[in-house]
């Protein structure tokens, strides 16, 4: 039998677990996924907006993998870390591991102020009201006015429209109770969302900008003259240089909220501002925290990026969330590019110095960098599983162990089998019903880790 561990539970090792399960070639084959959270489904879980639910449904295909005889699901360990198993060890008791461990970090905009209070990633800020139990016990103050939210893809428009959304809207949602009692205060009325490119170069899908517009209470507000900066704001479409279909529809939304003009004034409505050609410079500060972020007014250029003009526009702010990429980190004993982000691959073997590391693999982020959507990573597991496979005979020649999980319990770890999951989720079942609500994420690890021990006991 061909005993492989997939380290992550997210799309991209669950999807590399599917891979291995349908293929023919190897027909007796035993997948450990492995996650150093003791819950599944990775980004899925705790990425995706609460108000997704039709993204979040994927956890039921996700689930069906998981639950395959053939996949045992090892939560609570992690890989790397000071608490973890090393790669060098791990490799001990599988015949391949294939690492999926994503691109946690987020990118930073290396200007002065960014460290001030009031600062911070839109990673945390989806962690908080994601209920990652690595979030901590903080909780966000919503008690600004205005909020800036810089970056112009699918994240910034999450996390504004979590923002500019009431909170009842949210209580069907699997939101934990804190960052519920947060927004339910919240003083956000005008929610900026800044690119420092125009919205043809933005990244955000033709169907999370609309939503913006769909909001009950929050009208989109859009500067034409920011729109009309644009080179393909005004390129008819089939001419050479007409932008692609999605950038002509997203063009097509702001036209309509730009020809809306500015709400009126003393409206009790919240407002999102989708701004473009804005450069951060830097955090402005007032009373030992953020006051507002100064930008560096932009124009396109001939090479089609952006230049300096010279111009300055200073938008007050006492929150701001950065939104612009993430990056993958260095997991201690397998090789990394530093530049990029990923672990160096060919066509899924990781490398070291140019030359195959026997046993080791990689998929998704981590391997091509934080690119694509979430069925993106289907085509890229399938890659390294053929990889793989067309190694398994050389792999089957590698020492394994019988009983993996006995190892590493005798190692001091204490992985969470799926019984333990499928607690977790009773529990959270029980605490939405306490509240009146419907399932209710456990928000921390002392919690998440109590109930999968009374599933398990």
């Amino acid at each position: 039998m061909l005993s492989v561990a997939v380290v992550g539970s997210g799309p991209s090792g669950v999807y590399t677990a599917q891979a291995l399960l349908r293929q023919s070639l190897v027909p007796d084959v035993r997948v450990h996924v492995l996650d150093r959270l003791p819950t599944p489904y990775g980004l899925v879980r705790y990425g995706v907006a609460p108000d997704h639910e039709k993204i979040k449904s994927l956890q039921n295909g996700l689930r069906a993998v998981l639950e395959d005889d053939r996949v045992t699901f090892v939560g609570n360990v992690g890989v790397g870390g000071p608490d973890g198993v090393s790669p060098a060890r791990l490799a001990e008791l599988y015949h391949a591991v294939v690492y999926c461990v994503g691109a946690s970090a987020d990118r930073r905009l290396a200007v002065p102020g960014e460290g001030l209070p009031g600062s911070y990633s839109a990673t945390r800020f989806v962690s908080w009201y994601s209920a990652h139990p690595d979030a901590g016990a903080d909780p966000f103050v919503l008690d600004a006015r205005s909020a800036v939210v810089i970056g112009v893809g699918n994240v910034a428009v999450d996390v504004a429209r979590i923002l500019a959304r009431g909170a009842d809207e949210l209580r069907a949602t699997d939101v934990p109770s804190a960052a519920l009692g947060a927004l339910e205060e919240s003083r956000v009325r005008d929610v900026h969302i800044v690119g420092r490119r125009g919205p043809s170069q933005a990244r955000f899908t033709t169907k999370e900008l609309r939503e913006l517009g769909a909001l009950p209470g929050a009208r989109v507000v859009v500067d034409p003259a920011e729109l009309a900066l644009d080179p393909a704001y005004a390129a008819p479409e089939g001419l050479p240089g007409a932008p692609p279909a999605v950038v002509r529809r997203n063009l097509e939304v702001l036209r309509g909220w730009s020809a809306a003009g500015e709400p009126a004034a003393g409206g009790a409505g919240r407002r999102i501002r989708l701004r473009f050609f804005l450069r951060p410079v830097e955090l402005l500060e007032r009373d030992g925290r953020v006051a507002g972020v100064r930008f560096a007014r932009t124009a396109p250029d001939a090479g089609g990026g952006v230049r300096d003009t010279g111009a300055y526009e200073d938008i007050a702010a006492r929150l701001v969330l950065r939104a612009v990429g993430y990056r993958g980190v260095e997991l201690p004993g397998l090789p990394f590019d530093a530049v990029r982000g990923t672990v160096p691959h060919a066509a899924g073997r990781v490398l070291r110095d140019g030359v195959p590391v026997p046993g080791a693999y990689v998929a998704g982020w981590i391997k091509r960098g934080p690119t694509g959507v979430i069925g993106s990573n289907r085509s890229c597991a399938k890659e390294t599983v053929a990889s793989l496979l067309a190694d398994a005979a050389e792999l089957r020649g590698r020492a394994a162990a019988d009983d993996p999980l006995a190892v590493l319990r005798k190692w001091g770890l204490r992985p969470v089998e799926w019984s333990g999951w499928l607690s977790i989720e009773r529990a959270e079942a029980e605490l939405g019903r306490s509240l009146g609500r419907g399932p209710v994420k456990i928000p921390d690890w002392p919690g998440l880790l109590g109930a999968a021990r009374d599933g398990e006991r």
